[in-house]
């Protein structure tokens, strides 16, 4: 089998650096009491990338599309083993992500063997399933980690056995091959600024953020902070935390709704914590304001067809476990590394944005969980 080993550039004062602080358990955006499973699509308390993304021109990419559309041309030259490891079985958006890999083994040609915990984003399940993976010889591992620190000792004996390791959304506490999933940055520039142009530059805004620490909630924070700062008429009048939750995010509404009774837009930094604020919205009686989330998720898409939501944001677990699968493939043909440490996918130049305009093709071609119906 062909396998190499992937040097860990970073020296160790500069992970503590980056990293103080952020083996607490992560943290999930779902709420499940108000929607019956997990939809939240970036289900996780991140610590951000140790690399700078790197923007791949979409035609530059190993595969073509997006979500259930995605496809590719490269084809495994042998009988590689490529495993996966989920944070749970519960979430939709894991559920998808597992079946994009599983269907670039049946398209690439190779052997897809996928695995989550027993316990939900256990992550010592997962080192447990690495260290698994390893005795049966797999060619690469790919993690969604489900915390950055703890899946540390999984990725050091998988890299010792030249095992390559490739993480999708929160990414090991080092270097590892690639890094791929969304920029959680740039999604809140997208939308912010989608909202910004909607609003004609002006307006009152409310942001429901996620839980306070959570690396890829102040990433997605933070984009959405820059892109207002060029507005000098659009005024953020409140930004709390709704923990991606449906239901802080209709009890924040509310109780924001009694101080602010002219806002323009609310953002919620996912699609549930932006549904519990539409609840909001409807149980008082306003019918003008601009709601938005980030996922693609069904609820959210439905909300978006139906105008109760002006727009959300496709991250594409589906996709980003397929691409995964594509550089690894790639790799181990005639090693072709990718580009960078941190490829995003789906990027701005994807199309991710979902609006009235693009609803219906989402949820008729693309959207990530009809691979899951």
């Amino acid at each position: 089998m062909k396998k190499k080993l992937v040097s860990i550039l970073l020296t160790a004062a500069m992970a503590c650096t980056l990293f103080a602080g952020c083996s607490s358990p992560t943290q999930d955006e779902s709420d499940t009491s108000s929607s019956g499973t997990e939809t939240e699509a970036d289900a996780e308390a991140s610590t951000g990338s140790l690399s700078e993304a790197t923007v791949v021109d979409i035609a530059n990419l190993p595969i073509e599309g997006i979500g259930a559309q995605v496809t590719s041309d490269v084809k495994a030259n042998e009988e590689y083993k490529i495993g996966y490891i989920a944070k749970n079985t519960t979430n939709p958006y894991m559920v998808a992500q597992s079946e994009g890999v599983k269907k670039a083994g049946e398209d690439m040609g190779f052997e897809a063997v996928t695995q989550a915990p027993s316990t939900a984003d256990s992550v010592e399940e997962q080192v447990k399933i690495m260290e698994d993976m390893i005795q049966q010889q797999m060619d690469v591992i790919i993690v969604h980690c489900a915390d950055s620190n703890g899946i540390m000792s999984g990725v050091r004996k998988a890299e010792e056995a030249g095992i390559t390791v490739i993480t999708i959304g929160t990414p090991a506490a080092e270097d590892t091959f690639l890094r791929t999933g969304v920029d959680y940055k740039e999604t809140g520039e997208v939308v912010a600024q989608e909202i910004a142009d909607a609003l004609g530059g002006e307006g009152k805004v409310i942001i429901l953020e996620g839980p306070a620490g959570a690396a890829n909630a102040v990433e997605r924070l933070d984009g959405i902070n820059e892109v207002f700062a060029e507005y000098p008429d659009i005024e953020i009048v409140a930004s709390q935390t709704a923990n991606f939750k449906r239901t802080e995010g209709m009890s924040v509404t509310e109780n924001l709704l009694q101080q602010y009774t002219d806002v323009d837009a609310i953002i919620g930094c996912n699609d549930e914590s932006a549904l519990g604020a539409m609840q909001a919205v409807k149980a008082a009686g306003m019918d003008d304001v601009l709601i938005a989330g980030f996922d693609g998720s069904v609820d959210a898409t439905n909300a978006v067809a139906s105008g109760e939501m002006y727009c959300t944001y496709n991250t594409d677990p589906y996709g980003s476990g397929y691409l995964a699968c594509a550089y690894a493939v790639n790799y181990l043909n005639d090693g072709t590394e990718p580009e960078g440490k941190f490829i995003p996918f789906p990027t701005a130049a994807n199309d991710p944005l979902i609006t009235p305009d693009t609803v219906q093709d989402y949820q008729d071609n693309i959207a990530w969980w009809k691979v899951i119906q």
